[in-house]
C-alpha cells in the first residue's frame, strides 16, 4: 500500500495515499480497533455532517466572507455534497468506540472535506480545522449532527413505514367487518369482539405512537451549532447559531433552530432520551401485535388457527411441511433491541459532566439502530405478512360458540352468581351454555335463544 504524508499539532502521520482523510483521523484509525468494520460511526451521521458543514460554510461566507471567500465556498459546498450523497464513504473509516465527544468523527469530516475540496480547487485552498471547522468545535458539532440525523431518519424513514403497516390495518378492518370472534384476556376466554375492533387496536397503537414520536421532534429540531467548545460560543461570529440553523434548514427541508440555551444542549441529551422513549413505545407496540399475530395464527391444528398468515419458507430442517411465524419473530427480536438500546441511551444520556456529555457516539449508534431497525422490520412485516393476513371465519365461529364467557350476555337476567353457576355447569359437564342454563331452571330454551346474540355482544348486529 502507498502512503502519503500527513501532520497535525503532534507531527507526521503515513495515511493511505488513496484516501481522503488526514493525522488525525489516521491516529484515531490505529487507536481504536474496536469493531473495526463492523461497529463504524452511523452513515446517518456522516451525512448529517455534510449537511452541518455545507451550511456552516455557507454562513461564515455571509458573516465573514474575508474568511470563508467565494471561492473556498464553492469547493467546500461541493465535497460536502458529496459527502451527503455517500460518495465518500469510504474515507469515514472511524469506530463508535472512539472519544465521548465524537472529535474524531468530526475531525474526519473536516479532513475529508477539506482534501477534496483542495481536489476541487486544484490546489492546497482549505485547512481542516481553520475552514471546515470554522465557528465551530466538535463539542457544539456532535450533537448538531445526532439531531439533524435523528430528525431526518425519523421522518424520512421510521414515519413512512408506520404509515405503510396503519394502511394495511385500515384494509383488513374493513375487508373483516362483522366477523365476531372470541375475545381474550389474561390468555383466557372473554366475551366477543370483532375481528376488525381487534385489528383496530393494532392500527391505532401504531397511530399513538407515531403521534408521541412527532411530539418528541421539536426538541430535536434545536441545534447546539454556535455553542462552540462550551456553550459560550467562543469564535463564533454573532448570528451564526441562528444564521446555520436557517441553512441546515434550508438543505434538509426540516424546520430546525438553534438551540436557546447552548450549555444545556452540549450537556444535556434529554431530548434524545424523551425522543428514544416514544421508540421504546413503538417497539412495546410491535412486540404485542406480533404477538398478537402468531398466536392466532397458531397451529395448523393444535393451536388458536383463527387467522391464516404467509407461508414464506420452510421452518423446520427436520419437520416436514412445519411453517412458522418468522416475520412475528424478527419483529418481536428487533422490539428487544430497542428496549435495550434504550437502557444504553439513558445511561449515556445521565453522564454529562459539567458543561459536555462525553457518551454521544454510543447514543447516536443506538438511537439510529433503534429507528433503521425499527423502520425496516416494520417494512418487512407489513410486505411479507400483514398484507397475507386473512380470517378463518369457520374456526373463529366456532371457538367463538364455545366459549363459556358467552354467559356474560346472562347477567341482565339471571345475575352474576347464577350465570357463574351455569358456566361451571356447562364445563364440568361438558354441555352447551344453553342446556346447563335450562337444566338449572334459570331460563326456558325459549327465552335463552332470545337473549342469547353472541355477536350482538360485540356490538355487531346480526344479518
Amino acid at each position: 500500500m502507498e502512503y502519503r504524508i500527513e501532520h497535525d499539532s503532534m507531527g507526521e502521520v503515513k495515511v493511505p495515499a488513496d484516501k481522503l482523510w488526514g493525522a488525525q483521523t489516521e491516529r484515531s484509525h490505529e487507536n481504536f480497533r474496536i469493531g473495526v468494520g463492523i461497529e463504524t460511526m452511523p452513515r446517518e451521521i456522516t451525512k448529517a455532517f455534510g449537511y452541518l458543514k455545507k451550511a456552516a460554510a455557507l454562513a461564515n461566507n455571509e458573516l465573514k466572507p474575508e474568511k470563508m471567500t467565494a471561492e473556498k465556498v464553492a469547493a467546500i459546498t461541493k465535497a460536502c455534497d458529496e459527502v451527503i450523497s455517500g460518495a465518500l464513504n469510504e474515507n469515514f473509516p472511524l469506530v463508535v468506540w472512539q472519544t465521548g465527544s465524537g472529535t474524531q468523527s468530526n475531525m474526519n469530516t473536516n479532513e475529508v472535506i477539506a482534501n477534496r475540496a483542495n481536489e476541487i480547487a486544484g490546489k492546497k485552498l482549505c485547512h481542516p480545522n481553520d475552514d471546515i471547522n470554522m465557528s465551530q468545535s466538535s463539542n457544539d458539532t456532535f450533537p448538531t449532527a445526532m439531531h439533524i440525523a435523528a430528525v431526518v431518519e425519523v421522518e424520512d424513514k421510521l414515519f413512512p413505514a408506520i404509515d405503510l403497516l396503519v394502511d394495511t390495518f385500515k384494509k383488513l378492518e374493513k375487508e373483516n367487518e362483522g366477523i365476531v370472534k372470541s375475545g381474550r384476556t389474561h390468555l383466557q376466554d372473554a366475551v366477543p369482539i370483532s375481528f376488525s375492533q381487534e385489528i383496530s387496536g393494532w392500527r391505532s397503537s401504531l397511530e399513538r405512537d407515531k403521534e408521541m414520536l412527532a411530539s418528541s421532534l421539536p426538541y430535536l429540531k434545536q441545534l447546539a451549532l454556535g455553542g462552540t467548545a462550551v456553550g459560550t460560543g467562543l469564535n463564533a461570529p454573532k448570528g451564526f447559531d441562528t444564521l446555520v440553523a436557517k441553512k441546515v434548514s434550508d438543505l434538509t427541508g426540516k424546520d430546525f433552530v438553534t438551540a436557546p440555551n447552548k450549555f444545556h444542549a452540549l450537556s444535556s441529551k434529554d431530548e434524545i432520551v424523551f425522543a428514544h422513549g416514544a421508540l421504546k413505545a413503538l417497539a412495546a407496540d410491535c412486540m404485542k401485535i406480533a404477538n398478537d399475530v402468531r398466536w392466532l395464527a397458531s397451529g395448523p391444528r393444535d393451536g388458536l388457527g383463527e387467522i391464516h398468515i404467509p407461508e414464506n419458507e420452510p421452518g423446520s430442517s427436520i419437520m416436514p411441511g412445519k411453517v412458522n411465524p418468522t416475520q412475528c419473530e424478527a419483529m418481536t427480536m428487533v422490539a428487544v433491541q430497542v428496549m435495550g438500546n434504550d437502557a444504553a441511551v439513558g445511561m449515556a444520556a445521565s453522564q454529562g459532566n459539567f458543561e459536555l456529555n462525553v457518551f454521544m457516539p454510543v447514543i447516536a449508534y443506538n438511537f439510529l439502530q433503534s429507528v433503521r431497525l425499527l423502520a425496516e422490520v416494520i417494512v418487512s412485516f407489513n410486505n411479507n405478512c400483514a398484507v397475507g393476513i386473512t380470517a378463518n371465519k369457520e374456526k373463529m365461529h366456532f371457538n367463538l360458540h364455545n366459549s363459556l364467557m358467552l354467559v356474560t350476555a346472562l347477567n341482565p337476567y339471571i345475575g352474576y352468581e347464577n350465570a357463574a353457576k351455569t358456566s361451571h355447569k356447562a364445563y364440568e359437564e361438558n354441555i352447551s351454555l344453553k342446556d346447563a342454563c335450562v337444566q338449572l331452571g334459570f331460563l326456558t330454551a325459549e327465552k335463552f335463544d332470545e337473549v342469547f346474540h353472541p355477536e350482538e355482544m360485540a356490538g355487531v348486529t346480526k344479518k
